[in-house]
């Protein structure tokens, strides 16, 4: 089931590429460049605006979210917070996690406790499903048929039924909010907004999602049928798929729907223009002014605290503790990177023919062979280094800044690319400080010589060879991309066959050979003991094994509680090495198909674990779960999990545990 986010996504991403080829095989780039310029100017400024006051609208989920925890944050704070959160979790995806970190590293900074930071990351994350089941249920009443790949094939009555569902999931929050006002729910009290709040809750969520979608209608040419509702019903059908294949910014999943669902009323070429524009007005510039301004507000806050209050008459600011090497560093790194090897598949789009005239002539043979497509096997390259990177391979990091200097060395030798060229070296040299981040061991370089690594070898050079014979083939292509090679007609099927082949199985190689290696656990014995009690620590009395950091300086022992893999106290050792500890407790727990866990921990690693999506829940001196919104002090502990799975199988196993040192 720990897969499951995984494959549904790599399932959706393969229907998705299924549809494109075989509903728009006549869609030619030429077509999708003239749309592109056919868009009106005044079309271009209201989509602009309306993303605008999307991100506007976004900014009061955090307002609110805040008033419900109890610790009421000034707007230009908490607009700051959602702004970074918000523009960092649609590109990168995994939103719960890259999101949550953000507003955790802000709002710690600005006093919130953890508590009051987990409402508030669950009030914003609930209020951003709202919106979509209230305009889900509408379309499902007013527009069914427009629900691309469904509409057409399910029974009308089964839609509505449908969208009544989901407007009384709304309508049933709403009563909860009015009637009870709280609930328990696995030994926990949860306190529901008052029910004013959550109808404003509904109302705004409904309106950013109105707001967001006709950032994309107002792109789209004047079409006869198709109103703002039918689209509606494209949109939210399409965003959902997006958001199940749990891909940044839902990439393939939700274009295609999208081409799906508009294709009876609007050109391709329009649609696909349109995408274009709508994901560089809502993702791409907002990533880079978010990440600007994160890694702004980062160096101001490390150096000094030169952001101590934004505003004047501000409560007191906390000062800043060390910070991890969190998810966020890695997803920034990931999409980045991603969309480099993106932006590298897609040269021949950018730049279909270029003059190598000004060049020595015999370079210039060369680079006119090579074209897009030498690029475009690097833009293959480093989408599988970035999912090497989501994995905080150290080998990966290596490889990655190596492509991308690459990838600039080749757009350098074309005309007008000077742009290309300065994003691909701005990438790399944003990577290179976070050398650490990366701290898994690549299975080509570490343990023993295996079969799989050898083969992978093999098939990689192999690919490598067949991929060069086939370049001199491919060069009279205006666009040689790969994937343009193996999408044409005018080259021969054998030629098409090797090079989608190569190009696959490469990438699969690739992968088995930069992919992290397992992490190993020591046994609980005596000498596992006694090294833990030289790193500092008292050990325990029952463990199953402990994990060490990456550079064996810092060790954390363990227990297996049913599901759980529970980390019995701090990692012990040297400062630098505990974190890389606690990620490779998570590591070995993911291997195990189980959930991590920690047992009595202080705050100073707090950051560490929310990180890891996990909550923190304070303890008392009896070792109980006790409820408290207090600031956090040296001498609280806490047990943190993930709460809605695992905490009633570790409730019982609470007094047992109290009994054992851990620290």
């Amino acid at each position: 089931m720990c897969h499951l986010p995984a494959v549904l996504g790599v399932l959706l991403l393969i229907g998705a590429i299924y549809v494109v080829q075989k509903e728009f095989r006549q869609l030619k780039l030429r077509d999708i460049a003239d749309a592109l310029r056919a868009i009106p100017p005044a079309a271009l400024i209201s989509s602009f605006a309306c993303t605008i006051l999307s991100y506007f609208i976004l900014t009061f989920y955090d307002r609110l979210g805040t008033i419900y925890a109890g610790h009421k944050v000034a707007y230009r704070r908490v607009a700051f917070a959602s702004f970074c959160a918000y523009s960092l979790a649609h590109n990168l995806g995994f939103a719960a996690v890259s999101g949550a970190a953000v507003r955790y590293r802000l709002y710690a900074h600005w006093g919130l406790t953890p508590l009051q930071i987990g409402k508030t990351v669950a009030f914003c994350s609930l209020t951003f499903g709202l919106g979509g089941l209230v305009l889900g249920g509408a379309i499902l009443f007013l527009e069914p048929t427009t629900i691309p790949f469904f509409g057409h094939y399910l029974p009308v009555a089964a839609l509505h039924g449908v969208g009544a569902l989901l407007w009384a999931i709304v309508i049933g929050y709403i009563t909860l909010s009015r009637v009870m006002g709280s609930f328990r729910l696995r030994g926990h009290q949860i306190h529901l907004p008052k029910w004013r709040m959550a109808l404003l809750q509904v109302m705004l969520a409904t309106v950013d999602v109105a707001v967001t979608a006709t950032i994309f209608f107002v792109l789209l040419p004047d079409a006869r049928g198709l109103t703002w509702t039918i689209f509606m019903g494209v949109y939210v059908a399409s965003y959902t798929a997006g958001l199940a294949a749990n891909l940044p910014g839902g990439i393939g999943v939700f274009d295609t729907a999208m081409l799906f669902g508009l294709e009876p009323y609007v050109q391709a070429p329009h649609i696909v223009g349109a995408i274009v524009v709508y994901r560089l007005y809502y993702y791409v510039i907002p990533l880079f002014l978010a990440g600007g301004l994160f890694a702004g507000n980062e160096v101001m806050l490390r150096s000094g605290g030169l952001l101590r209050a934004i505003g004047p008459g501000q409560a007191e600011v906390r000062p800043v503790t060390p910070w991890s090497e969190p998810d966020f560093a890695v997803a920034v790194a990931t999409g980045l990177v991603a969309l480099c090897g993106a932006m590298l598949l897609m040269l021949g789009v950018i730049a279909p023919s270029t003059d190598y005239s000004w060049l020595d002539p015999e370079f210039a043979d060369i680079a006119s062979q090579a074209g897009q497509y030498i690029p475009s096997l690097i833009g293959a390259g480093l989408i599988v280094m970035a999912l090497a990177l989501s994995h905080r391979v150290n080998l990966a990091w290596s490889l990655t800044i190596l492509l991308l200097f690459g990838g600039a060395g080749f757009a350098a030798t074309q005309d007008n690319q000077l742009w290309v060229v300065v994003v691909l070296v701005l990438c790399a040299v944003l990577l290179a400080p976070f050398r650490s981040c990366f701290y898994r061991h690549a299975s080509l370089l570490s343990g023993p010589f295996e079969a799989s690594t050898a083969a992978s070898l093999i098939v990689l050079v192999i690919c490598v060879l067949a991929l060069a014979l086939a370049r001199h083939k491919t060069f009279l292509l205006s666009n040689n991309a790969w994937w343009a090679v193996v999408m044409s007609h005018e080259l021969p099927n054998s030629v098409r066959f090797a090079v989608a082949v190569a190009v696959v199985l490469a990438s699969v190689a690739i992968w088995i050979l930069v992919r992290p290696s397992r992490v190993r656990a020591l046994p609980w014995d005596a000498s596992s003991s006694r090294r833990l009690f030289m790193m500092g620590a008292i050990p325990p009395v029952h463990a199953d094994g402990m994990v060490t950091g990456e550079t064996d300086r810092a060790g954390l022992p363990f227990r297996r509680i049913g599901r759980v893999l529970l980390g019995l106290g701090d990692p012990a050792g040297a400062e630098a090495d505990k974190i890389s500890a606690v990620w490779r407790l998570r590591d070995l727990a993911r291997q195990e198909g189980l959930d991590p866990a920690f047992w009595r921990v202080g705050p100073g690693l707090l950051k560490v674990y929310a990180d890891l999506g996990l909550t923190p829940l304070p303890l008392g001196r009896d070792g109980q779960i006790v409820q408290t919104d207090e600031a956090p002090d040296p001498s609280r502990r806490y047990l943190v999990c993930v709460a809605e799975r695992d905490l009633s199988a570790l409730m019982p196993m609470l007094p047992e545990l109290a009994g054992s040192p851990a620290e």
